[in-house]
């Protein structure tokens, strides 16, 4: 019979092993709890009074730290005796009552084994300090003649500890100590330890405790030559310890505390022969940045780094705890960024972590705390509450060490917060009075009394969390909607599915979600049971409410009635006869030519809105005959009224009955015509749509690369072709290549493929090779540049008999994880900027911007002011003029390839240069004198100064074409700016190399400066800082305030942005050799974007040309 038979009291607790999987674990300290005995100290006579609270709560098992006879000068973690109870909390009876008791409610419990370490007032270590060197009793602990053993290691407690080792005048030798000096180290290499710790666990366990938790596991061994933390001799130890657990005990835990990485924590599982469980710590941080940042991937991020623990494992996760708000598994930018945004007081840190309690820590604002609890029940691991934080209670940061949030629980308004009867003054901290989190007013009975508070809510929230096994023991898989502000993902448990989804934003909210493998499932939501639409074929959307979140359970199919919606355009009605194919020949086709004008005006990706279509003409139709997939490649020549014809791109399919429905509700813009075939017997109505609106279309087409295939037209052959490396970009045969249509306004239709591949279709025919396929196969397949998608293949249509060259219609790269472009990363950033500015309101002298040119402040530090203000972006942007500048490098890297090859400055191409920016000036500001009294009033002076600078601009535009420029010309990515460059989370990666879409392909592909680059980027820069002004987020009354911060935040980002291309580009032979050549070629590629930006926004965004304008006058003024 095992000891568990003989000894434990808990006949009312379930028999499972795997408890610890699916439980609410609430961390209590006794003394903080409740007294019972009013002496002003928690007992465990108030502890198990309070247990009906907590069954109530709906919590399954309690936590306690340490109670036994200590110092207490580390909270009870500086153990003097493992086997009795400090006199403050009661007796040993006391405790067996309290576990009785407990059992009795189905209340598991949870108690410390410190391993590491003990009081200096420990028996052992009196004994130890006063035997000889070498005995039995000497070396129950690391003692050494000097303190030059175990340098690697770090401090832990740098607040209070400058080394590991101290000096003990009884021994005359110094001891190991990993935590306070009062607390020296257990030598583990001395079996009469381990022989002795095994006993005190087995003493508790016999008792009926349900689990331990093992303090700082990591530091139990020391080894020269290593940091002495995660050491296999500790992983022995564990093995040997669970053995002897699972031998003598049934449904035991062993509970790893280790502060460490994802991987280093994860071996404290070993192969699920050492604990059950591990704190994961690095997650609790990341929850708090994520929430500050508006941005999911910090949570990400780390659980995508987190190994795959043993079936049997569990980790324990948790919001706050007794102890800081630790910052150890942090990186130091992190933990500077935490440090700002959640204790910009210094009293609130300590040691590497922040001392306050959850409400405080979130600005008391409900809202957030409910989200982050729910991510804390919802995420993978089991939860872990700390006493009051169900209520909501305060801190006190004038408190010493971390006794700030180990006050009193608050139980009432009575005196003490009824947690005590004492004098208060006897009380062994006192109670919290701050007027925000007073006691009066945040208590356990005043939350009970309301339905709505948090208390209630907390029990509503745990019983749901009991109520599914998917939170517990289910897998998670993460969703990726283009909005990273949306934090989505599915927990699922046999057939059990939960769909959760939270705002991260403290503004109000929408994602578009990818559930198409949950087609027709109904999602219900489990807080008030509302059944939601079902999930279509569409991507499904959900709006928020500021820092909301759902839990949705997704239920079987449900019979529904479907809504059909169609917006805007109205596709014509044809007939044909015989066949749907008909309509592309003889009479039915110039009948279709007809329509189509109406259907190309309607594309977003038709380029040519502005112009006036006089005709659409058939080139020709390539049957697309492939893995059963019948569809045809048409192209259209579009003649306009005074303009270039332009060809396009249409491929074409049919459906009819419930896929035409299907297809007309999920994507009306698909649909080109409605169209009835006439057959002898019947007629049948359907749908003529693009084709790549079919996802087996579309699967046919990336199948056709991988093949090489080639489709044939009567004047025109389609040819898809794979690059080297298509088979590693595609992945293995099991890689999920499902296609989605990418949803977003530009002049191409993109197809995502699973997380592998994106088709990126060219709308547009042009002849020659497209920029976007010539640079990125040099990129990827002779430069060897990272930072930019992988290319694996692409589709070019060709002219019979080689007539003209092949045009580039399609290219398929590797798709790249990103939280979004880098422009809405930057006005993100901005947001936070300008909340600063808002909240922390700054002198406006400090606005005040340097003469210097760019270039100058470029090779200088920047203010100590930027960085404050504007914080870890200034490290961002950066990274991102490097990225840049290493773009510039690998495309200038081959010297003998004709198309890449660097080139001179010629004077014939120096004076062409400048006339081409002299008639781009000269069309701008005609048009600007045109418009001048159309322009709303503020404007006008502005343009009217511009007007009259048209010599000033010209003369600046020459000093291009006079000069000699020992620059080089090289292939550049010709319409840079935020908006092409993706961002990861951690890094840039630079898309979208087909230039600008309206400008020849010839003019696309010629040799230019990589300052227009940059240029293109710094004016980038400017156009976020006023769209941030303009924004709906800005008040009209704050932009007086806000406008020479926003120049100040322009300023100190550019120079940023420059000093980080400089800094990758300094041995670069295509910059010029001295500074002023660098600081005058600059200023006119600025100038010349800015002019560019003048006759685009005066043609089609009036309001937005006071940014060019403004642009203008300061580079034209500054020159003066």
């Amino acid at each position: 019979m095992s000891r568990q038979a003989r000894n434990r009291e808990s006949a009312s607790l379930e028999e499972n092993p795997y408890w610890y999987k699916d439980a609410v674990i609430y961390e209590i300290h006794v003394r903080a709890f409740c007294d019972g005995n009013g002496d002003g100290i928690g007992d465990f006579v108030g502890l198990t009074e309070k247990l009906d609270y907590l069954q109530d709560l709906g919590v399954t098992a309690l936590w306690l730290l340490p109670f036994y006879p200590s110092p207490l000068r580390d909270d009870g973690y500086d153990i003097a005796d493992y086997t009795r109870i400090h006199a403050d909390y009661g007796t040993l009876q006391d405790f067996r009552t309290f576990l009785r008791e407990a059992h009795r409610r189905g209340l598991r419990v949870i108690t410390e084994l410190v391993v590491n370490h003990t009081s200096d007032q420990h028996p052992w270590f009196q004994r130890a300090r006063e035997a000889k060197p070498g005995s039995a009793a000497r070396d129950y602990y690391v003692w050494h003649d000097n303190q030059e053993r175990y340098q690697e290691a770090r401090i832990i407690f740098k607040d209070f500890e400058s080394s590991n080792w101290s000096w003990d005048p009884v021994a005359k030798a110094y001891f190991w100590h990993r935590f306070y000096a009062h607390q020296p180290d257990l030598n583990f290499d001395n079996p009469e330890v381990k022989k002795a710790l095994f006993a005190a666990l087995d003493f508790w366990l016999d008792m009926g405790v349900d689990g331990l938790r093992l303090d700082a596991v990591p530091y139990l061994y020391e080894r020269d030559g290593t940091n002495c933390e995660n050491l296999p001799e500790t992983h022995a130890f564990l093995k040997e310890l669970r053995r002897h657990v699972d031998k003598q005990y049934n449904n035991r835990m062993l509970l790893a505390e280790a502060n460490q990485w994802p991987e280093d924590a994860v071996a404290y599982f070993g192969a699920g022969d050492e604990c059950h469980m591990a704190f994961h710590f690095p997650v609790m941080p990341r929850l708090f940045m994520a929430l500050h940042m508006e941005d999911r991937f910090p949570i990400i991020d780390i659980l995508e780094q987190t190994p795959a623990i043993p079936e049997s494992s569990q980790w324990a996760m948790f919001l706050r705890n007794h102890d800081e708000l630790t910052l150890e598994m942090v990186t130091d930018e992190d933990r500077d960024y935490m440090y700002k945004v959640y204790a910009n007081d210094p009293r609130a840190r300590i040691n590497l972590g922040i001392r306050r309690r959850l409400a405080p820590l979130l600005g008391n604002n409900r809202r957030r705390m409910e989200l982050l609890n729910s991510l804390l029940f919802s995420l993978t691991g089991t939860p872990v509450i700390y006493y009051g934080d169900e209520i909501g209670m305060g801190d006190n940061i004038y408190l010493g060490d971390r006794n700030g949030v180990r006050t009193p629980m608050q139980w009432s308004a009575d005196r003490n917060a009824g947690f005590s009867r004492a004098n208060p003054q006897k009380l062994f901290l006192p109670v919290i009075i701050d007027p925000e989190h007073h006691y009066e007013t945040v208590n356990v009975e005043a939350h009970q009394q309301n339905p709505s508070s948090l208390l209630w809510w907390m029990k509503r929230l745990i019983l749901l969390r009991k109520s599914y096994r998917a939170f517990g023991e289910g897998s998670i898989d993460f969703l990726l909607p283009e909005n990273r502000k949306a934090l989505v993902f599915i927990r699922r448990y046999k057939d059990e599915i939960i769909l959760v989804a939270a705002n991260l934003s403290r503004f109000v909210n929408c994602a578009e979600l990818d559930l198409s493998a949950y087609k027709g499932m109904v999602p219900v939501e489990l807080f008030g049971n509302t059944r939601f639409p079902p999930i279509g074929e569409l991507p499904y959307f959900l709006t928020f409410g500021p820092h909301a979140f759902y839990w949705f359970k997704l239920l079987p199919p449900q019979i529904s009635q479907a809504r059909s919606v169609i917006d805007g355009f109205e596709p014509a009605k044809l007939t044909v006869a015989g066949a749907w194919e008909h309509i592309l020949e003889g009479k039915p086709r110039a009948v279709f030519e007809r329509a189509l004008p109406a259907y190309f005006m309607s594309c977003r990706w038709f380029g040519a809105k502005g112009q006036q279509i006089r005709s659409v003409k058939n080139i020709d139709v390539i049957p697309f005959d492939a893995d059963g997939v019948s569809a045809y490649i048409t192209t259209w020549e579009v003649q306009f009224l005074g303009a270039t014809p332009e060809s396009y791109l249409l491929p074409l399919a049919f459906a009819t009955g419930e896929r035409a429905f299907e297809l007309r509700q999920a994507n009306p813009q698909a649909v080109v015509a409605q169209l009835t075939v006439k057959e002898k017997n019947h007629d049948s109505e359907g749908l003529l749509y693009d084709a790549l609106y079919d996802a087996n279309f579309c699967k046919a087409l990336l199948y056709a690369v991988e093949r090489g295939r080639r489709f044939k037209g009567a004047n025109m052959e389609l040819a898809a072709l794979p690059a080297k490396l298509f088979r590693k970009v595609r992945g293995g045969a099991d890689a999920h290549l499902e296609p989605a249509m990418l949803k977003r306004d530009q002049s191409n239709t993109s197809v995502v493929y699973g997380d592998r591949m994106i088709l990126k279709i060219f709308r547009r025919v042009i002849e020659g090779i497209n920029p976007d396929l010539e640079i990125g196969g040099f990129l990827t397949e002779r430069a060897g540049f990272s930072h930019t998608p992988p290319l694996a293949g692409h589709l070019e249509m060709r002219k019979g008999r080689g007539k003209g060259e092949p045009a580039t219609v399609g290219i398929v790269q590797g798709w790249v994880a990103n939280e979004g472009d880098a422009w809405r990363y930057t006005l993100d950033s901005l947001g936070h900027f300008v909340d600063g500015i808002l909240t922390r309101p700054q002198d406006a002298a400090a606005a005040a911007l340097p003469a210097q040119p760019l270039i100058e402040l470029a090779e200088q530090e920047l203010p100590d002011l930027a960085h404050e203000l504007i914080g870890s972006y200034l490290q961002s942007v950066h990274l991102l003029g490097q990225r840049t500048g290493e773009l510039h490098v690998a495309l200038a890297s081959d010297s003998k390839s004709p198309a890449f090859a660097p080139e001179p400055f010629t004077a014939l191409y120096r004076r062409s240069l400048y006339q081409s920016m002299r008639t781009l000036a000269d069309q701008s500001l005609t048009l600007l004198s045109e418009r001048l009294k159309g322009l709303a009033e503020p404007v006008r002076g502005s343009a009217e100064k511009v007007v009259k600078l048209e010599t000033a601009i010209f003369e600046r535009f020459r000093q291009i074409s006079e000069a000699k420029i020992t620059a080089m010309r090289i292939r550049c990515h010709g319409d840079y700016h935020l908006g092409q460059v993706l961002f990861t989370g951690k890094d840039f990666v630079i898309i979208d190399f087909e230039g600008e879409p309206a400008r020849p392909m010839t003019e696309r592909r010629i040799k230019r400066s990589p300052l227009r680059d940059v240029a293109g980027m710094l004016r980038s820069f400017d156009y976020a800082a006023v769209s941030k002004l303009k924004s709906d987020q800005v008040r009209p009354d704050d932009l007086a305030q806000l406008q020479p911060w926003a120049r100040f935040w322009n300023r100190w980002v550019s120079v940023s942005f420059l000093k980080g291309y400089l800094d990758a580009t300094r041995q670069a032979a295509f910059l010029p050799k001295s500074a002023s050549e660098l600081r005058v070629m600059l200023d006119v590629y600025l100038l010349e974007k800015a002019v560019y930006e003048l006759g685009y926004e005066l043609n089609n965004r009036p309001d937005w040309v006071i940014v060019p304008l403004t642009g203008i006058l300061a580079l034209v003024e500054r020159s003066e």
